[in-house]
């Protein structure tokens, strides 16, 4: 029976470049989709391009451009990143869409009619010489817990989510000048009010998420749930839908995250699907995937199900958290101000998308902090692609070409090559189910190594020089099943050299699933299947 599959990959915010970790942090949720496409599943893959917030009013102001220049520019940006990386999303939108807005406002208002938002006046950060209240990105002062340089909301050296009042020695982000406390009428989230739900779900899930997941979240649970502001005193941003709040916006971690739920009804709208009953946690058939990175755990995993609990549409909270860890570059944490930031548009103009695809899974931040370098990169290339998939590809292909021809005889498949197939399939599928993807990809490299070892071992060229003419077409003919088959397994990592070996040798369409040849096999456009990078 088919699988409904959602998969949210994490809306990354539209005021720079995606830089490695964003790609090593959302590749996870294309990897799925391919996986689960291939094996004829219902798929929702969506995410977009978070486009409100004070840090793209502040680099508008200093770039002399509106808000909706800058967010449209990295969005298009992104767009173009995405699809140059293989990505496949069903839908890649952005927060400044009518589409999103409307839902937004619909669920914001029926989150205040289910009685989880209400109305307070509370001190706020004031600056008397700008003469308005300051949002949080334009608060900068120290961090309370390490010392280091702070936001409003997040402090930047030990990434703790902060509130405003939490910050010490607060000044104006715009003129420097030190802050005063006036009140301020805002709505606010009752979040304090799912501790109890929230806990249960971390418990219950504790096999399915990742353990930084688990530990992020309890942290932020232990430290002490607090009712989060709704609203927020911006111009840039999706209008609050209730009189009396006018002059203010939307708080971004509300409607950002949201955006799984709009992107996701406007896809199901699009097929005819009921979107309610699709996401229903009576749904038995269904899984959820949201992958993202780590400093985005505590919106993940207490946050949006706390929202989504507070819909009351009965949605499944998440099953399956992909939070990645951090990528430093050349063992430094990667910084804007610094320039010590590699963007995935750099490596694309050096690199073949599929030799990115496969070292930010293989050697990504999966369980732990990883380093990137170029060095790295290319010896990955060289090793694994040239020297394991490429060399099994092409001196199989390249003999048949120069002694026959191009004209691959049918011959006998093996047998034990047929059992160790069928079992890749379901080991590799269960490890990308689960989220283990370098389990997954070193099970692909190991089913690639012991092609080359039976290629070896078998010595085809000696039975073509000792004219055994039947064995060799055994052992060649079983050579080339195992490329087909490698061709679908590797395809939701390396879609490139996915299609080059199905376009050379004329196999089937993409599935996850064992794929047996038949006839004979001509070679067609035999070409290298990577080159070597010096």
């Amino acid at each position: 029976m088919k699988k409904d599959i959602f998969i949210g990959g994490a809306w990354p915010y539209a005021n720079y470049y995606l830089h490695v970790g964003h790609l090593a942090s959302l590749l996870p949720g294309d990897v799925l989709a391919k996986y689960y496409r291939g094996k004829g599943d219902n798929v929702i893959y969506v995410s977009g391009s978070d486009c409100h917030g004070t840090p793209i009013t502040e680099r508008a102001r200093k770039e002399g451009k509106t808000p909706e220049e800058i967010a449209g520019f990295y969005h298009d940006e992104f767009v173009k990143t995405f699809n140059n990386l293989g990505f496949e999303y069903d839908l890649y939108t952005n927060t400044m869409t009518d589409y999103h807005s409307n839902y937004v406002q619909k669920q914001f208002l029926r989150l205040k009619e289910n009685g989880w938002i209400y109305e307070k006046d509370e001190p706020a950060v004031f600056c008397e010489k700008c003469n308005k209240f300051l949002s949080d990105r334009e608060i900068v002062g120290k961090c309370p817990n390490c010392g280091g340089v702070s936001t409003g909301d997040q402090c930047d050296e030990c990434l703790t989510s902060l509130d405003s009042e939490e910050v010490l020695d607060k000044h104006c982000k715009i003129c420097g000048s030190e802050t005063v406390t006036r009140d301020n009428k805002h709505l606010y989230f009752k979040l304090t009010a799912f501790e109890d739900e929230l806990q249960d779900l971390i418990k219950n899930n504790s096999s399915l998420w990742r353990k930084n997941a688990i530990g992020e979240a309890q942290k932020y649970i232990d430290t002490g749930l607090r009712d989060r502001a709704a609203t927020r005193q911006l111009d840039w941003g999706i209008p609050v839908p209730v009189e009396g709040f006018e002059d203010k916006r939307i708080y971004v971690w509300i409607e950002a995250v949201m955006g799984y739920l709009s992107a996701g009804q406007k896809v199901a709208e699009e097929r005819g699907i009921d979107f309610d009953k699709y996401l229903s946690n009576d749904n038995k058939n269904l899984r959820t995937y949201y992958v993202h990175g780590k400093d985005n755990i505590p919106f993940h995993t207490t946050i949006f199900p706390a929202l989504v609990s507070g819909l009351q549409y009965n949605y499944r909270l998440p099953d399956y958290i992909v939070s990645s860890a951090f990528v430093n570059l050349n063992d430094e944490k990667m910084s804007k101000s610094k320039g010590t930031l590699l963007t995935a548009n750099e490596l694309l103009e050096r690199f073949p998308k599929d030799t990115l695809r496969f070292y930010f899974t293989y050697l990504g931040p999966e369980t732990h902090d990883t380093n990137c370098s170029v060095e790295e990169l290319i010896q990955c290339h060289n090793k694994f692609l040239v020297g394991q998939l490429g060399n099994f590809v092409n001196r199989n292909l390249g003999f048949i070409n120069k002694k026959f021809d191009g004209v691959i005889t049918e011959g006998e498949i093996d047998k034990k090559v047929r059992k160790a197939t069928k079992e890749a399939y379901k080991s590799i599928g269960e490890a990308i189910e689960r989220g283990e993807f370098r389990n997954a990809l070193s099970q692909i490299l190991e089913y690639i190594s012991n092609a080359n070892k039976y290629y070896d071992s078998n010595e085809p060229w000696v039975k073509v020089k000792n004219e055994n003419l039947t064995e060799f077409n055994n052992v060649t003919y079983t050579c080339v099943y195992m490329m087909a088959n490698i061709a679908n397994l590797i395809k939701p990592f390396m879609p490139d050299a996915s299609d080059k070996i199905k376009d050379m040798l004329s196999f089937a369409d993409y599935k996850w699933d064992e794929e047996v040849i038949k006839g004979n096999i001509t070679i067609k456009n035999f070409d290298m299947l990577y080159n070597r990078i010096d």
